[in-house]
C-alpha cells in the first residue's frame, strides 16, 4: 500500500476528530493508491482528436475515484505519455514508464501500442486495455492486450449483413476497400475483411482493394476504378483524410448512391468537419461496438451530461470522447472488481487482468458506453455477446441508424 505524505496527515487528522467525537467508534481507513499509465498521441498523426479522448478518460477516472473508490477505499492516479502513435515510441518510453509509475495497468491509443508490447506484457504482469477495435495480429489466446470490441472486420462485417438486408439485396453484395500499407492496424484491416467477405461469397463481393499513401489528397482516379466495377459500398477504416479524398472522388463523379463505411476514430462528425461540414457526410455510415454520441437522450449521454455539470468535462459530446470515456470505465470496473476479489491493499496487474475473467462487466456498469463485456482467455476481446451501433446523417442531421446488431463470427486470419 502506498499512502502520500499529504494523505497520511489528512488521516491522521481525521483519526483524530473520530476519536474526540462522541459515542463514535467506527475507525479510520486508508485509501490505496494505484497508478494507470494512459499512452497517448499528442504531436503525431491523430494529434487532434487526442484532446477529446484525453478529457473522456480524466472526466470519468475523477467521477469513480470520488463516488466509487472512495467506497472501496481505492484511488487511482494516471499520468499520460506522448507516443506519437509510434510503435518505436512506445517500446523506447514503456521501460521509463514501468519503473515510474509501476502501472496496475496502462491505456492503450492504437495498433502500434498494441504491436509494441504484447510480447512484453506476460513479463510485466501489468494489462493494457484499448479503446479501439482489436486486431488480428493481436488475436492470441491468454491475452495481456484487452479490447471492449471485436475487430474492425467483425464490425464491418455486422454492416454488411445489416445493409444488405435493409436495402433487400438478394445477390452479392459488391464492396471496395480503400486501406494502406503504412501501418499494422491498417493492414489488418483491411486482411481482416478479405477474410470476411471470403467467407460469406454468397452474400458478398470484394471488387478491389485500393491501397493509398496515409494521407491522400485525391483518389478521383482509384475510386472511378471501383464505381465502374459497381461497389455498392466504400469501406474506409483508416483514417479522416481517406474518407474526404474518396467523399470529393464520389461527388466528382456525380456519385452520391454509395455510401462510404467508417469507424469510430474517423467517423461522421471528425471526417464530416474535415470536409467542410457534417452535410458532406449525407448517407454515409459509421460503425463500432460502443455508444454513438448522437442527439438522442441515453443513459449514456446522461452519465456524459453529469460528467459535464460535477467532474469538469469540457471536450464534446461525441465519439473521440466516448473512445476515452469507453477505455477508461471498463479498466475501473476490472481494478473495482480486483478490489473486492483479493481487496483494496493487494491490487496487482494480474489481479486486474484475473478479475476482468471471471467478472462479466456489464453495459449497466458502463452506463451504456459499451455492450456487456465476457472476457475469456481465447482472445483480447469477447467472442460472444458482442454488438454493435450504426450512426448515420441523414437530411443533414447525425443520428442512430441501428443499435445492438450482433456482430457474425470470423475465423482467424
Amino acid at each position: 500500500m502506498r499512502i502520500s505524505r499529504r494523505n497520511a496527515l489528512g488521516l491522521a487528522a481525521a483519526g483524530a476528530l473520530a476519536a474526540a467525537g462522541a459515542g463514535l467508534s467506527t475507525p479510520a481507513f486508508a485509501q490505496a493508491t494505484y497508478n494507470i499509465a494512459g499512452l497517448a498521441d499528442f504531436t503525431g498523426p491523430y494529434a487532434d482528436v487526442m484532446k477529446s479522448l484525453s478529457a473522456g478518460r480524466w472526466a470519468v477516472l475523477n467521477w469513480w475515484n470520488e463516488e466509487v473508490g472512495k467506497g472501496l477505499g481505492v484511488r487511482v492516479n494516471m499520468k499520460e505519455y506522448d507516443t506519437r502513435y509510434d510503435t518505436a515510441q512506445t517500446s523506447s518510453l514503456w521501460p521509463g514508464i514501468k519503473s515510474e509509475l509501476k502501472p496496475i495497468a496502462a491505456l492503450g491509443l492504437g495498433g502500434p501500442d498494441s504491436a509494441a508490447l504484447q510480447q512484453r506484457l506476460p513479463d510485466d504482469k501489468i494489462p493494457l486495455m484499448m479503446a479501439t477495435a482489436a486486431y488480428g495480429y493481436a488475436w492470441r489466446p491468454d491475452p495481456w492486450v484487452f479490447n471492449p470490441r471485436a475487430t474492425y472486420a467483425h464490425e464491418a462485417g455486422a454492416f454488411y449483413l445489416w445493409y444488405r438486408q435493409q436495402k433487400g439485396i438478394t445477390g452479392t453484395m459488391k464492396i471496395g476497400i480503400i486501406s494502406s500499407e503504412a501501418a499494422p492496424a491498417y493492414v489488418d484491416i483491411h486482411k481482416g475483411l478479405e477474410k470476411f467477405i471470403s467467407e460469406n461469397k454468397d452474400k458478398f463481393e470484394l471488387v478491389e482493394t485500393i491501397f493509398t499513401e496515409v494521407q491522400p489528397s485525391d483518389l478521383t482516379t482509384q475510386v472511378n476504378r471501383l464505381v465502374r466495377k459497381g461497389a455498392q459500398v466504400i469501406n474506409i477504416q483508416t483514417n479522416t483524410a481517406a474518407v474526404v479524398a474518396t467523399k470529393r472522388a464520389l461527388q466528382a463523379l456525380g456519385r452520391k448512391d454509395i455510401p462510404i463505411l467508417m469507424s469510430s476514430h474517423n467517423g461522421l462528425p471528425a471526417s464530416g468537419k474535415a470536409a467542410g461540414g457534417l452535410a458532406q457526410m449525407e448517407g454515409d455510415y459509421e460503425v463500432y461496438g460502443m455508444a454513438i454520441a448522437s442527439s438522442e437522450m441515453t443513459d449514456t449521454r446522461k452519465f456524459y451530461d453529469m460528467l459535464v455539470a460535477k467532474y469538469k468535462l469540457t471536450s464534446g459530446w461525441d465519439v473521440l470522447t466516448m473512445q476515452g470515456m469507453n477505455q477508461i470505465i471498463y479498466t475501473l470496473r476490472a481494478i473495482e472488481a480486483a478490489a473486492k476479489e483479493v481487496g483494496p491493499d493487494k491490487i496487482t496487474g494480474e489481479a486486474v487482468r484475473n478479475a476482468m475473467f471471471k467478472h462479466v462487466i456489464t453495459s449497466k456498469e458502463t452506463f451504456g458506453v459499451l455492450p456487456d463485456l465476457k472476457f475469456t482467455k481465447e482472445a483480447p476481446f469477447p467472442l460472444s455477446g458482442m454488438t454493435v451501433n450504426v450512426g448515420t446523417v441523414k437530411d443533414g442531421k447525425y443520428g442512430i441508424a441501428a443499435q445492438n446488431i450482433p456482430v457474425p463470427a470470423i475465423n482467424k486470419w
